[in-house]
């Protein structure tokens, strides 16, 4: 497929070689992101936090990795419009490698914490770097199919995380994590830089835009800021139905009414992210066809409400019904792929990075808005009530947002924001 794509498009071998490097960096960002999700209960158990605190105690440290993810979006994203898109992926999983090692040590809720926040400032980088590189390196008609790519095989991390989660410690899991990433520097030494950022820097010694590069002022200005926001609403739903259905599945389980063997939030992770690899890639074609990333993302957008409403209405007899039912949510949720490169086409190349970068992050981080919400409405409507009321507001959110945004499929990338 690759080399017919090569062929086609006369695609230089070293940008081919960029976007599999891009999509192993997702791949071990995805790994490392989920796998607390995964080892949460376990690794809370074994630093002595009592069987009522697992579920606050869970989303505090949830929260610091977050709370890392909106940081590091903003710091990664200035720094690849200023220095470079490949230099963030050096520095960036170079980070949250050291970090997930160190994860692997701690003995303490507070110790973990810390280290689940600087994990979360490494772990920022990876995503809006390889999109950003896909779309600036890639013909325009085949920008969605990059994007798709990397996403698609980078979320099956999450799948590579559950199965290692399961057949060793949550310690070691961590450390194997953090080690993926520093094998993956050596693959990054032949890496290609975007040809529109070279000449932007070229012409930064004449140009004002340029002077203007990584700075995060540009995009408050009011029609910058209209669109930052909008894209980033648009993105919110995933990480509502992961950070709640998924991420406390053993709450959801109880609350279900299920008993006995109740199913594992990494066996969660991996049905939920087997579905979202299904849709990312269903997605991306989806916009191809419709040569639209705005229909693909509405499609998406109903999915993931009616699989919501499965998921709570929906029959809870056996694991394997309950599992069925997060994969349906990954496939809802499957839209992560268009919904990033959205982000990455709206705005000129002297702020891509920094919006491409921060806007996934910010989704991640507004994790800690919902699970805030979450937190109020159960004690008033209950867990699966709470939980559905706070994604149904996400979805509303989303399309109002969705209408307000430009059509960018096929749409020219070279430029600079004023």
């Amino acid at each position: 497929m690759l080399s017919s794509l090569e062929k086609k498009y006369e695609i230089e071998r070293a940008t081919m070689m960029t976007i599999l490097v891009a999509t192993l960096g997702y791949f071990v960002d995805i790994f490392d992101l989920l796998l607390f999700n995964i080892v949460r209960v376990q690794s809370l158990k074994d630093l002595h936090v009592p069987e009522g605190d697992l579920l606050s105690s869970g989303i505090f440290l949830l929260n610091c990795q977050m709370a890392g993810l909106l940081v590091g979006g903003i710091i990664w994203g200035m720094w690849g419009d200023k220095m470079g898109r490949v230099s963030v992926l050096f520095g960036s999983i170079l980070l949250y490698s050291i970090a997930n090692i160190l994860n692997g040590f701690v003995q303490s809720v507070e110790l973990y914490a810390v280290f689940r926040f600087i994990a979360g400032v490494g772990l920022a980088g990876e995503l809006g770097a390889g999109v950003t590189l896909a779309s600036e390196l890639l013909p325009r008609a085949l920008r969605g199919l990059g994007t798709t790519f990397i996403a698609s095989v980078g979320v099956a991390g999450a799948v590579f995380a559950a199965v290692i989660a399961e057949i060793t410690d949550w310690r070691v899991a961590y450390i194997i994590g953090g080690l993926l990433g520093l094998g993956l520097l050596v693959l990054r030494l032949q890496v290609k830089e975007s040809a529109m950022f070279e000449m932007m820097s070229k012409e930064g010694q004449v140009s004002k835009k340029v002077m203007k590069a990584g700075n995060p002022l540009m995009l408050l200005r009011p029609s910058s800021l209209k669109k930052y926001v909008a894209v980033i609403v648009v993105g919110m739903p995933i990480w509502a139905v992961v950070a709640l259905f998924i991420t406390f599945t053993p709450e959801f389980a109880k609350d279900f009414g299920m008993s006995g063997d109740l199913p594992k939030a990494g066996n969660a992770v991996l049905f939920c992210y087997v579905g979202l690899v299904i849709g990312d890639m269903f997605s991306g074609l989806l916009s191809q066809l419709l040569r639209s990333r705005k229909k693909a993302v509405s499609v998406f957008l109903v999915f993931t409400g009616v699989f919501s409403c499965i998921y709570i209405w929906g029959p809870h007899h056996s694991l394997e019904a309950y599992y069925g039912l997060c994969l349906l949510l990954g496939i809802g949720t499957g839209y992560w792929a268009m919904f990033v490169q959205m982000g990455a086409e709206q705005f000129g190349t002297n702020i891509r990075a920094t919006a491409a970068t921060s806007i996934p992050n910010m989704v991640r981080g507004s994790v800690i808005a919902i699970t805030s919400i979450f937190q109020a409405l159960k004690g008033v409507l209950g867990v699966s009530m709470a939980g559905l009321s706070v994604v149904g507001l996400m979805l509303v959110l989303a399309f109002i947002a969705l209408a307000s945004l430009r059509e960018t499929f096929g749409t020219d990338l070279d430029y600079l924001e004023d």
